[in-house]
């Protein structure tokens, strides 16, 4: 499979999969559907194909702009952030030593285009600014309080760790024999940390709410129930959108790495 295929794939298995609080198979937003989700992950595959032939940061602008002229939401920011790195070589500590300020530049004029929920300011380099460090030390300066930003700091450790969870396994039509994996580790990730998203826009105390519910179903699968209301209570401001991220690049990875195999027939 190529880049893209896998981007494309990945993107798809993470959006399917039934997880609590995000869009799914079975499940829209207002102002979100599946099947826009369905549409960024065609929007953006053919973008990271060139992904190991351009800087990271003009990947991360291009993936944006094709997104958006085909939704009219965002869909797709945080997985655009996590897999132009990764597209762009085997070597991710690599890739990341090498970003420079134009990259910061590119992703943050992407970062606008895209228009997340919830950004807020900050003191230094403020995403309204342009920016004067590289793309990494710009991220350094968010990874205490996202997720996202947390991977160019320690290398993709949550992500990487996140692809071994699919050992040996095969996707057959639908996905179906992965959801429950899928689904496994978003509430693994949700365990471990304060969703971003949430954070951002519900504030620290729910973000910690959600990490300890998530927390309690592991140990206790029927205490699933207590998770789905607490999402209706605030439907869909709680959507753990970082969350479905980290899980989607998790997936990314392992099909590259041939942790999760496509059978030929459904590679298409």
């Amino acid at each position: 499979m190529t880049i893209g295929e896998c981007a494309r794939l990945a993107c798809i298995l993470e959006a399917t999969a039934r997880k609590p609080g995000n869009v799914h198979r079975e499940r829209d937003f207002p102002n979100l559907t599946y099947q826009d989700l369905l549409t960024s992950a065609d929007a953006i595959a053919p973008v990271l194909n060139g992904a190991p032939d351009r800087p990271v940061g003009e990947t991360v602008l291009e993936c944006i702009r094709s997104t958006t002229r085909n939704v009219n939401s965002n869909t797709n920011l945080g997985i655009v952030l996590l897999l132009a790195p990764l597209a762009a070589g085997p070597d991710i500590v690599k890739t990341l030593d090498e970003l420079t300020v134009d990259d910061a530049i590119h992703v943050y004029e992407a970062i606008r285009l895209a228009k997340p929920g919830g950004l807020g300011q900050v003191a230094e380099q403020d995403v309204a600014a342009t920016p004067t460090v590289t793309l990494k030390d710009a991220m350094s300066l968010a990874a205490d309080r996202d997720s996202i930003a947390r991977q160019y700091v320690n290398n993709f450790a949550d992500v990487l760790e996140g692809a071994k969870h699919f050992t040996s396994r095969r996707v057959y039509p639908g996905g179906r024999e992965l959801e429950a994996a899928i689904i496994d580790l978003h509430l693994r990730f949700l365990s471990r940390f304060p969703d971003s998203l949430v954070h951002r826009k519900r504030g620290e105390q729910e973000a910690c709410q959600l990490q300890s519910l998530a927390q309690a179903i592991l140990a206790d699968a029927s205490q699933l129930p207590a998770l789905e209301a607490w999402f209706e209570a605030e439907f869909p401001q709680r959507n753990p959108g970082t969350t479905a991220d980290l899980v989607c690049a998790s997936l990314f990875v392992a099909l590259r790495q041939s942790i999760i195999t496509v059978l030929p027939d459904e590679a298409s």
